[in-house]
């Protein structure tokens, strides 16, 4: 276990004096390189903002006005017959959306039920198997310019139907 320790403590240095070395070995000029890469990178980020601050905008009147917890309500019958936690369902929600969100809303489950009990559990596991969908469709489609998103929303939200499910069935078999 000590050697894999060391060996992630390594790996980032070793990784940058490669690719110093690499670019000395092939004549690159590495500050050119460096430099040209924060513009690229400095006007991506210029680019997606406005997205950025729509979302998290969107989100916060979300929780704000109440819709999330009416949208819990609406769905908390349907989870009712089965017994999936009615806690977790503004995490399954909020989680396709936005993950720093989300994260707060795991806080909260981790304070109130601990992060060792079956609901800390399930959330820690969910929040591994999901995505957040709209966030990084947002951002990656808007940084390549793609309009027609086809299949990609239902595909995503299928996955992260599944990856709860999983997560659920996980948590009861492993913990439960």
């Amino acid at each position: 276990m000590k050697a894999f320790m060391y060996i992630s403590d390594l790996l980032i240095p070793l990784v940058m004096c490669s690719i110093v070395i690499y670019g000395l070995l092939h004549k690159v000029d590495i500050f050119q390189s460096f430099i040209d890469g924060a513009k690229e990178g400095l006007s991506v980020v210029v680019s997606i903002l406005p997205t950025l601050v729509a979302l998290m905008l969107g989100v916060g009147m979300l929780k704000s006005s109440g819709g999330l917890d009416g949208l819990v309500r609406l769905l908390s019958p349907l989870v009712a017959s089965t017994n999936f936690p009615k806690e977790v369902l503004p995490i399954a929600l909020m989680r396709t959306v936005s993950s720093s969100a989300s994260t707060g809303l795991i806080l909260d489950i981790f304070q109130t039920y601990g992060p060792d009990s079956f609901i800390g559990r399930l959330v820690s596991i969910m929040f591994g198997c999901t995505e957040t969908i709209f966030y990084t469709m947002s951002v990656y489609f808007m940084t390549i310019k793609v309009k027609n998103t086809r299949y990609t929303v239902v595909g995503g939200l299928i996955a992260s139907f599944v990856g709860i499910l999983c997560a659920y069935f996980l948590t009861c078999y492993l913990f439960g």
